[in-house]
């Protein structure tokens, strides 16, 4: 069984206007598909018979801040646990618009991982039942995962990092 043609063929074939992509990243079929269907999208491919990916591994966000467009957006990992079987989902959003439907409603598990993400992303997910810092200060105007800042002061002098391969 070819995963990847395999689901990906009947995700395009179901979601035509929200499927944009398949590929294999290393051990991983990768789809990415549109924010605006991803709760329809995941829906079936958590109710189907066939599908059965009934169990969410992990979802995070990403920030490519050179994306254009692009900038934002989510990553899903879903497991079918009787046919071992996992693939992820993909989906990127405007940086000025950072809104996802929740997946709350399908995976309970989701809660908690959707709120780490609004902490360290700003990623707004829509009919999350309680969408609030969990592991940041509420006082916090910024969020510390986006590419936003320099990772080192470059002021600094008495700095070599010529032996760390930098």
């Amino acid at each position: 069984m070819n995963v990847l043609e395999d689901i990906g063929g009947k995700l395009k074939g179901r979601f035509p206007d929200a499927f944009l992509s398949a590929k294999m990243e290393f051990d991983f079929p990768v789809f990415e598909i549109k924010r605006e269907k991803l709760a329809e999208i995941v829906g079936y491919l958590y109710s189907d018979p066939q599908m059965e990916f009934q169990f969410l591994t992990t979802l995070c966000g990403l920030h490519y801040p050179q994306n254009k467009g692009r900038e934002l957006g989510m990553m899903y990992q879903l497991h079918n646990l009787p046919k071992n079987t996992r693939i992820r989902l993909k989906t990127f959003f405007p940086i000025s618009d950072p809104v996802v439907p929740s997946l709350t409603g399908i995976f309970a598990s989701a809660n908690w991982q959707e709120r780490q993400e609004f902490d360290f992303y700003g990623i707004k997910f829509i009919g999350h039942p309680n969408l609030k810092r969990i592991l940041n200060m509420d006082e916090m105007n910024y969020h510390p995962m986006r590419k936003e800042y320099a990772l080192e002061d470059g002021t600094r002098t008495d700095k070599d990092d010529t032996m760390f391969g930098r």
